[in-house]
């Protein structure tokens, strides 16, 4: 017989680990296209360009193709639009957010002998949100063959089932403390059908007389037309800052290298609705609501390297490696459900399952995939510029450790994503103080499977005016980019069609110090 478990705080640690998938992965694994504002006009492609306080973060070789000492800002309008469909019915869900986007300076110090060859050095800091995590989907629609209950279903009865004895509460044992012990000893999954089985979704097989191998039936009535809807919403950002340090070797090579400080915080929250209209002698759950929050902190450390050479005057060549970044991530959990149930003789009052406890899981580190990305640019003196970026990366690289507690993921990982291109071209024509910019950029699905999420397809454009020491630069960049959004992971694994479109506004103000 288990241990009673009393709690008298609602904040519990825990040796498991939270059901991760391949999407929390793919979260830090993945950058918007950020930076200042004439950066994310040329939709990036700075490769072999420099001199842009963003080119640092595509080739560390950028910041000494500065001839002087310069200070930088940048505020965005950062907003997402998601259109969804589920079974036939059609939602949009809108966000727009302002922020600090970008923050850095470079400071050059130009070698005063003449007879060496390294002409100069540079420093540079720089603070960009590479990911931006503000936004929110809403899917509606008739489900006409799969209820939630598979969610539950599931994890009563995987690898053998739940013991019964394990779900109910004893004499003096609170929803809390039960909940607590479970994912104390048993796990994620456990709680799972805890939630599922004191909320009446799911009940002992036993009690139906049904011989079969399953410990556990569904108390949802069969036959399909299940109402559903789901609400995700999410914020947060994942900061990057660059401490960096590039030379130029007499007037044709320039060599850089950043250490890449990374911190994260996201905050997820998500609500699944069900509702079925079938009648029953027996008493059926009529009515659920299933929520979710999540919250993940942390930080990580990656490092790059790069050189830019000016082959001719006009043509220029670049090639950069990026590291994987090594995180450590925190996780903290809370849920809570709510059955109702019903019959011809009428509704039932609501059992609600919520157990008040905020599950803290172990640390534990994502390996990101590293990237390579050569570039070429072609300058027309200082009548404009032409530059062209190509950046590969294997997301079938994504490791997550203890790799013991991660084998089957890490294998998932493996098995559905893949390696990328991602192709960026920018354009940029000087009139007198005025610059006139344009882009776009392509980049391929992470997915073998592209229906689970396709390429994405952007294009940028903006002006710039230089007063002298001081400069003025505004974008606007959009993209677009489709997924499935699948709301479960395990058991019930319907979701919704989303079509996501962002755009964004960039303002930057440059001071030559």
């Amino acid at each position: 017989m288990k241990k009673f478990f009393l709690i008298n705080l609602s904040v519990l640690t825990f040796s498991f680990v939270y059901s991760q998938e391949v999407s929390d992965a793919l979260r830090y694994s993945q950058d918007n296209l950020n930076g200042t504002a004439r950066f994310r006009a040329l939709s990036g492609a700075f490769g072999a360009l420099g001199g842009d306080l963003s080119s640092i973060n595509v080739n560390p070789a950028g910041s000494a193709v500065f001839n002087n000492n310069q200070f930088g800002s940048t505020i965005s309008n950062f907003s997402t639009k998601n259109n969804s469909n589920y079974f036939g019915t059609t939602t949009s869900e809108c966000d727009s957010t302002f922020d600090l986007n970008q923050a850095g300076m470079v400071f050059v110090f130009k070698n005063q002998n003449t007879k060496s060859e390294w002409k100069k050095f540079s420093l540079a800091l720089n603070y960009e949100n590479a990911n931006n995590f503000d936004n929110s989907t809403f899917s509606y629609g008739t489900n006409p063959n799969n209820s939630i209950d598979q969610y539950f279903l599931y994890y009563a009865n995987q690898n053998g089932g739940v013991s019964v004895s394990n779900l109910q509460l004893q004499p003096g044992e609170t929803i809390s403390s039960l909940y607590g012990f479970l994912g104390s000893n048993y796990g994620f999954g456990t709680q799972q059908a805890f939630l599922g089985y004191q909320a009446y979704i799911i009940d002992p097989a036993s009690n139906y007389n049904e011989i079969s191998n399953r410990n556990y039936v569904s108390l949802v009535p069969n036959g399909g037309n299940y109402y559903q809807e789901n609400y995700f919403t999410s914020d947060g950002y994942n900061g990057k800052l660059n401490f960096n340090f590039a030379t130029q070797y007499k007037d044709f090579l320039y060599l850089g290298v950043n250490l890449n400080s990374h911190f994260t915080d996201y905050s997820q929250y998500t609500s699944f609705y069900e509702r079925n209209n079938q009648v029953s002698n027996e008493i059926r759950i009529n009515r659920l609501q299933f929520d979710n929050r999540l919250y993940t902190y942390g930080n990580g450390f990656s490092f790059q390297v790069g050189a830019i050479a000016k082959v001719t005057k006009e043509f220029r060549l670049g090639l950069a490696y990026e590291s994987p970044t090594w995180y450590t991530l925190n996780d903290e959990l809370s849920q809570s459900v709510v059955g109702i149930r019903s019959s011809t003789s009428g509704e039932l009052s609501p059992d609600i399952v919520d157990p008040r406890v905020t599950m803290i899981y172990d640390r534990y580190k994502i390996q990101t995939p590293d990237k390579i990305t050569g570039s070429l640019a072609y300058v027309f003196g200082n009548q404009g510029l032409i530059s062209f970026d190509v950046a590969y990366k294997n997301y079938s690289n994504i490791t997550l450790s203890p790799t013991n507690q991660f084998r089957n993921l890490n294998t998932t990982i493996s098995n559905k994503l893949t390696n990328t291109a991602e192709f960026r071209v920018g354009a940029e024509k000087k009139i007198k103080q005025l610059s006139l910019r344009a882009g776009y950029r392509f980049e391929e699905s992470p997915y073998k499977d592209t229906k689970t999420m396709g390429d994405l397809i952007g294009y940028s454009g903006g002006l710039g005016y230089n007063f002298g020491n001081t400069k003025v630069d505004l974008s606007y960049s959009h993209s677009k980019r489709n997924y499935q959004q699948q709301f479960f992971s395990q058991g019930f694994i319907d979701g919704a069609s989303i079509e996501a479109i962002t755009n964004n506004f960039s303002l930057t103000f440059l001071f030559e110090l």
